[in-house]
């Protein structure tokens, strides 16, 4: 097993906080950082920040100039062995001449998977893996989930009072939270690939489902940069039977959008403004694996639902959430105010399904829980 250095952290540390730079940015690559140093001394940094862009390895060596010769890169992702958009990070390594890479973890991408590695270590370069690995991971826990689920990484948002509603019996909810809560839940939407709702929270609320922000501020969570800026995340709307307004928001062409629909559904012209796809039907819904799976084949590493407890509820009873973003307002909505969820009752305790809290914190009067299955 390979002993890391107290520098080896503090580098590896440092390159991965260079690839949440991208967070917003690099739909659908993944996030990655990249730093170059000879000991301690630190001589190239870099990020990856758009696809079709260079990669974290060509900025870090741009910077690190001649010094990259004999030094240690150390990338949060195994640096890529194929020509895609831009030119092999292994063959830039190599050329190079640094000495020694790295890499928090492999690409699970079929085209990598292992090349890059070992097409450096044919170079003479020294190789080594796992530093930090959960931490790469979980930077791009929806890219790994992509590529090794062939689904999307699935968060669902939500926000209650602390009797568990979600809206009054005649449906007004604004506003169940503050500004600061309102406004955390833009940050969490621009780090998503793509935001899906129900053609049920369409026509009750008619959202716009849009980053309502030019760029990220800094925030402990995220590590962003003022100066960063976002890139608005692709709607996504279940309409089984394309129920949706010619009016609505979702169909105004003003962000990249798709209608996911039954096979047999009339599309009327209305819809033409935006993108339609076909879904198969299970039990007069649409099949929601399948919905997670187009997704995946389009791209999508993070998706983020924010849709009505009936999708949610679904969503929960197919064991296809991977983590909830649960606002808790510190207000009482009463015994008639709808529920937060639409589940299937439980015969016992013992059968509920139970979550992990991954992160808490309060936001402005508010309460943020991260939750995992």
């Amino acid at each position: 097993m390979t002993v890391f250095s107290a520098a080896d952290h503090a580098h590896m540390a440092r390159a991965l906080r260079a690839a949440e730079r991208g967070l917003s940015t690099t739909q659908p690559n993944p996030r990655v950082g990249c730093v170059i140093a000879h000991g301690e001394e630190i001589v190239g940094e870099g990020f990856h920040a758009r696809a079709g862009e260079a990669h974290a390895e060509v900025f870090s060596l741009r910077e690190a100039g001649p010094r990259a010769r004999g030094a240690t890169a150390y990338v949060t992702l195994e640096p890529c062995a194929h020509f895609g958009r831009t030119p092999p990070c292994a063959e830039a390594l190599i050329a190079a001449g640094v000495a020694r890479v790295v890499a928090a973890c492999e690409d699970p991408n079929p085209k990598v998977a292992g090349s890059g590695f070992a097409k450096l270590r044919a170079a003479g370069i020294a190789v080594e893996t796992g530093l930090m690995r959960e931490a790469a991971r979980e930077l791009n826990r929806g890219f790994f989930s992509r590529i090794e689920r062939g689904r999307p990484w699935l968060r669902v948002k939500l926000a209650m009072s602390l009797d568990g509603r979600t809206a009054l019996a005649n449906g007004e909810s604004k506003w169940i939270t503050g500004e600061t809560a309102r406004a955390d839940v833009q940050r969490w939407r621009a780090r998503s690939s793509a935001i899906l709702t129900g053609s049920g929270t369409v026509l009750a609320d008619d959202p716009h489902l849009t980053v309502r922000m030019e760029r990220i501020g800094s925030d402990s969570f995220f590590s962003k940069k003022e100066s960063d800026p976002i890139f608005q995340p692709l709607r996504v709307v279940l309409d089984t039977g394309l129920v949706t307004p010619a009016s609505a928001h979702v169909l105004d062409g003003s962000v990249p959008t798709l209608i996911l629909h039954a096979p047999d559904a009339r599309r009327a012209a209305h819809f033409d403004k935006v993108e339609c796809a076909a879904v198969p039907v299970r039990d007069d819904r649409l099949d929601l694996p399948a919905a997670l799976n187009l997704l995946a084949e389009r791209g999508v590493n993070e998706l983020q639902v924010e849709a009505g407890a009936t999708v949610c509820g679904a969503l929960f009873a197919q064991v296809l959430v991977d983590e909830l973003l649960l606002y808790v307002a510190p207000i009482l909505l009463g015994d008639t105010a709808r529920p937060l969820l639409g589940l299937p009752s439980l015969e016992s305790i013992a059968s509920a399904r139970r979550l992990r809290v991954f992160d808490q914190r309060q936001v402005g009067d508010d309460w943020r829980l991260l939750l995992r299955q």
